[in-house]
């Protein structure tokens, strides 16, 4: 069927664009993802430094060191394109 048949039917065209990009945006989810990636390095940098004032400085270094971990991880994840697929 030809865009233009005998009945005059124009397909919608923010239709036609919905149904070739469905979702959100890859660049959105990338730039999302890089901003998370920052938010977890910082995050455990600050509670290194015990900026937040804990009781016991070892909690803030044990949960800063995970959250540095886990930026590398999501650092990783990021770059090599396994959240590609989600």
């Amino acid at each position: 069927m030809s865009n233009n048949d005998s009945r005059g039917f124009q397909p919608d065209p923010d239709e036609e664009v919905s149904r070739r990009h469905p979702g959100t945006p890859q660049i959105m989810r990338n730039i999302f993802g890089i901003f998370m990636i920052l938010v977890y390095f910082a995050m455990g940098v600050l509670m290194c430094m015990n900026f937040f004032g804990f009781p016991w400085p070892w909690t803030g270094w044990v949960m800063g060191v995970m959250l540095i971990i886990y930026g590398i991880w999501r650092g990783y994840r990021q770059f090599k394109g396994i959240d590609s697929r989600f």
